[in-house]
């Protein structure tokens, strides 16, 4: 299966105002090679949906850590410029060929899985995050740095009206990354500890609360403004990654993307326990003995979502509903956003308006 690569022209233009008034001209925010800045790209038509797809008018993405390992070369390059973001909120503008259950105008969401095969074993099995075909928005499929996107109809999701366009941005990767992480703890892990409270964390720390769970927060050490947000979200302990928890864990979730929170996780959890590593990359993990493993500990990843996870954590987001922590930045100011980002400057979850 295949998508119709109906790319529109790049047009660079020498300022950052608009070429004209023309509806077709629109721009995006362009990586041209790791460790490059985004630069702003402009477009002379508006692309169009090929068969199985729709075409949506960004109003917000939200700004991953997935992009910043994107920028700085720790996920393979692609081979071709990037737009980044797999966090797309938008309405769709235009219908391709096929697309049926979507409408003209109605207000959707793009995750990160942005295509499979539809054919494979994993995807017949509903396991479509493991599809060794799958292609991901922002990465190999432009994303939503920009004003228009193009999204495969099968990975676009109808949004909780509860949320406006910011607050529904980080639901995307963040909350459904997590959720996934969430469910790897199983239904009877009472007490979880989350390592690295951004976006992802302070989401599913608010689930955790909802359901009955007991939620401990481990920030960098000092971070007292992350400590004070966990806390404030229903975490009944936050503390640095640094110091132990009051009690054994049984399970603890991984959102920081540092290999030497793996060991000092399993040493928090209890025999039996898990310890789920939610993201795509990670710094090398340090040896540890394997008495730190025994007694039937594990050690797990998780790789992408699935639709039914999208359908699933949607749901339960509408009905809690999320607080959703969101700063806000200009399209235009999206460098300044992943390097906000990167520097810890703030807590929850950066997003782009349009």
């Amino acid at each position: 299966m295949t998508d119709s690569g109906n790319e529109p022209r790049a047009v660079r233009a020498p300022t950052t105002d608009g070429p004209g008034d023309a509806p077709d001209n629109w721009y995006a925010m362009e990586m041209s090679g790791p460790g490059q800045p985004l630069q702003r790209v402009w477009r002379d038509r508006l692309p169009k949906p090929g068969p199985g797809q729709v075409r949506i008018r960004v109003a917000a993405c939200g700004v991953c850590r997935t992009d910043l390992h994107i920028l700085d070369g720790e996920l393979a390059w692609p081979g071709h410029a990037v737009v980044p973001g797999h966090e797309i909120v938008g309405r769709i503008s235009a219908l391709g060929k096929g697309v049926v259950g979507l409408a003209v105008g109605q207000r959707v969401g793009v995750p990160w899985l942005g295509w499979t095969c539809g054919e494979c074993e994993h995807c017949r099995a509903g396991r479509e995050n493991l599809c060794a075909l799958a292609q991901f928005t922002g990465w190999q499929r432009e994303g939503g740095y920009a004003e228009h996107a193009l999204a495969d109809a099968r990975y676009v999701f109808e949004i909780p009206p509860i949320y406006d366009d910011a607050q529904a941005a980080p639901l995307l990767c963040a909350g459904l990354i997590g959720w996934r992480a969430y469910t790897k703890a199983g239904p009877h892990a009472k007490r979880i500890g989350l390592y690295g409270i951004g976006a992802a964390a302070h989401l599913i720390a608010q689930v955790a609360v909802h359901q009955g769970r007991e939620v401990y927060a481990f920030t960098r050490p000092g971070d007292a403004a992350a400590q004070s947000l966990a806390l404030s979200l229903g975490a009944v302990w936050a503390g640095g990654s640094d110091q132990q928890a009051p009690h054994e864990l049984d399970a603890a979730l991984l959102f920081a993307p540092v290999g030497a929170l793996v060991p000092t996780a399993l040493r928090a959890v209890r025999a039996g326990g898990i310890v789920v590593c939610a993201g795509i990359h990670m710094s090398d993990i340090p040896s540890f003995p394997y008495a730190w493993l025994w007694g039937e500990r594990q050690i797990v990843s998780v790789a992408n979502l699935t639709r039914q996870d999208g359908e699933t954590f949607l749901r339960v987001a509408e009905s809690i509903p999320l607080r959703v922590s969101t700063h806000p930045f200009p399209l235009g100011k999206a460098n300044q956003a992943l390097e906000d980002l990167r520097a810890g400057r703030f807590t929850g979850a950066a997003v782009l308006m349009c």
